[in-house]
């Protein structure tokens, strides 16, 4: 299977259940970055919209560029009701956008996944001169003991887990190459999250590395996820602490 169809059978929980972005950090664009009501976006791997749908409500028009199916169609459930926001099935090494078209390109939780340097391209063609590229993550603190914990289960029942956010939540000298002279400015927003036990379990299934139902490490993968939500939770929560890291620059 490549990219494109790893969360096929996940939206639901992807919907239900995947956190979304920090006022703080959407005010930030608005207030510093220089979003406006004027503003032309394209949201590359846009999902089901959890970066589009806040964007969608304050810009002038928003692409989302999402190739799977699922995920494109619960977007366009969540976002379709603004008459800035159109859905197109591409990716982002092949947008399908014209040239010189849009102000600002956002990733939300999907920079890991793209080949970057076509990415690169297809970004620096699509942009208009000196637009922006804004580059995103909701992660868990790593050193948190709770989310050591999960990591150790991930590691046990799924494969291809290789580190929350592809392994990649703050290691900046990754995105640096990226970016015109290797210059981009880094910031950080508080995240916590305070979930449920179905939502930690949700959450957790939404993942791309996570077993499906009826594989044989669904089980004992939701098993050992209920037994660590047990350990850490107080009164029926549990707080998993994350941030949002963004990276913004030209290309």
């Amino acid at each position: 299977m490549d990219n494109t169809g790893k969360f096929t059978h996940k939206v639901v929980n992807y919907v239900k259940y995947r956190p979304s972005y920090p006022d703080a950090f959407i005010r930030y664009l608005f207030d510093e970055v220089g979003f406006s009501a004027d503003a032309c976006v394209a949201d590359i791997g846009a999902g089901t919209g959890i970066l589009t749908e806040p964007l969608a409500e304050s810009v002038k028009t928003i692409y989302a560029i999402e190739p799977n199916r699922s995920m494109r169609l619960s977007c366009m459930n969540a976002c379709g009701r603004n008459c800035s926001f159109v859905a197109l099935d591409g990716t982002a090494e092949d947008t399908g956008l014209p040239d010189d078209s849009v102000d600002f390109v956002t990733v939300g939780q999907a920079f890991h996944w793209f080949d970057r340097h076509r990415a690169q391209q297809e970004f620096a063609r699509i942009l208009k001169p000196d637009g922006l590229v804004v580059l995103v993550w909701n992660t868990r603190v790593p050193d948190a003991p709770a989310v050591v914990a999960l990591g150790d289960i991930c590691r046990k029942h799924c494969p291809a887990f290789s580190g929350f956010s592809g392994g990649q939540e703050t290691a900046l000298e990754r995105f640096v190459p990226f970016f015109r002279d290797g210059i981009c400015e880094a910031r950080t927003f508080p995240n916590d999250r305070r979930l449920s036990k179905d939502a930690f379990v949700g959450s957790t299934l939404s993942s791309s590395y996570a077993p499906l139902p009826g594989h044989a490490s669904f089980s004992p993968f939701v098993a050992d996820l209920e037994t660590l939500f047990d350990q850490y939770a107080e009164n029926g929560q549990i707080v998993v602490p994350m941030c949002t890291l963004s990276y913004i620059g030209r290309i």
